[in-house]
């Protein structure tokens, strides 16, 4: 379907709305449009001091891609395959390809689903460094009202690394239960007939069973990040967007105001929210090839990021239920960020739906990549993926 939204109004069947906007095709306009469905707070830029980005194009249209059958594919050929709406690539410090399809354009804010929560990580990491956030205080420290749910004697660590017992289960398919009440709470479901209006604060009173020991198995749970944005408002008496925007985002040069979901009490989706542009995500990740620095002044800590890359539990996340996803790679997970310890080492952020943010910090590449895929997972797409990561290091590394 092209023909999503181009009415005014929009016939019934190309209409966007929150009951449809993450299913295929309308994902393919709504992720892109997502402040036109769901409610969001802005997180503003600079317009007077962005990160320039020398353009330097290189054709990377015959770069090829050996999948497991030993069939060979191009990367325009991948992108088009993986449902890619906006890809960037940058190597040391130059913009040398992007892409961009299904109505995105560079200026054009794209959601981040689960990249969303890295970009929290590295705000957590300011923020420990500037005494305002303590990364090993218990949870409920910060946020007493949870002290009868299972997040009782876990610490903001635990919830950094992904390795709280809380139990929840993060199925995407699912069409009732825990996670469909969690998507209501954040306003990214619609509410059934006649059903109160609920909120994400409000949801993590029904948390309260455990399914094993705080600091045990990597165990992915969307809600851990949301409650980590609430722990860093309660910390610094700020909103979340603001405090992204005043550490993150205008130290970072982005070149476009990003913005983040919220829900009807303003609390925002920290784990799945935040709509920036490809350049800006790729701006991002040049701030952490460059050691968290910009133009001489240091905006994510050094030590921070070296505990990204050597930080995590390989034990942890062998135990995990994503060990499935990525056979053959040797992972760990640290600070709500992936890190691969095949050669070279690879640092990434990964959103269901095909959003992804790579970097290879030795040989100075990092790749922005987002999608409207009709699946939320699909592994043997992650795989081919990785697979293009892998040929885009070889090719310009070599």
């Amino acid at each position: 379907m092209t023909d999503l939204m181009n009415e005014f109004p929009a016939a019934v069947d190309a209409q966007v709305s929150l009951a449809n906007w993450r299913t295929s095709p309308f994902n393919q306009w709504a992720f892109h449009h997502v402040r036109e469905i769901v409610a969001s707070a802005d997180i503003a830029n600079n317009p007077d001091d962005v990160w320039a980005l020398d353009h330097h194009a290189q054709n990377l249209g015959a770069v090829e891609i050996i999948l497991d059958d030993r069939e060979t594919i191009t990367l325009p050929a991948l992108l088009a395959e993986t449902d890619t709406d906006g890809f960037v690539v940058l190597h040391r410090g130059k913009l040398i390809y992007e892409s961009y399809a299904h109505g995105m354009t560079p200026d054009t804010p794209h959601i981040l689903m689960s990249v969303s929560k890295s970009m929290l990580g590295l705000l957590a990491g300011i923020l420990v460094e500037a005494g305002i956030l303590d990364a090993d205080a218990p949870v409920t420290s910060y946020v007493p009202e949870l002290d009868a749910t299972a997040y009782q004697g876990a610490t903001v660590r635990h919830l950094l690394d992904m390795c709280a017992g809380v139990l929840f289960d993060e199925d995407y398919e699912a069409t009732s239960g825990p996670i469909i009440d969690y998507r209501q709470s954040t306003n990214w479901n619609p509410p059934e007939p006649g059903q109160p209006p609920t909120d994400l604060r409000s949801f993590y009173h029904t948390l309260t069973d455990s399914d094993g020991p705080h600091d045990g198995r990597f165990h992915y749970v969307s809600p851990n990040t949301d409650l980590l944005a609430w722990i860093i408002e309660r910390a610094s008496g700020q909103r979340y967007a603001d405090l992204m925007s005043t550490h993150l985002w205008q130290p970072l040069g982005a070149e476009r105001s990003a913005y983040i979901t919220v829900d009807r009490l303003g609390a925002p989706r920290a784990a799945g929210g935040m709509c920036v542009t490809a350049r800006d995500l790729a701006r991002v990740g040049q701030l952490i090839v460059q050691g968290g620095r910009r133009d001489g002044t240091q905006i994510v800590p050094a030590a921070w990021l070296d505990d990204l890359a050597t930080g995590g539990s390989r034990a942890a996340w062998d135990q995990g239920s994503f060990v499935e996803h990525y056979p053959g790679y040797a992972m760990r997970y640290r600070s709500q960020w992936y890190i691969s310890e095949n050669e070279p080492p690879l640092l990434f952020a990964m959103g269901i739906h095909g959003q992804h943010l790579f970097i290879d910090i030795r040989n100075q590449i990092v790749i922005a990549k987002m999608s409207s895929q009709p699946d939320a997972l699909a592994p043997e797409r992650k795989m081919m993926v990785m697979k293009s990561v892998a040929a885009l290091q070889a090719y310009l590394a070599g």
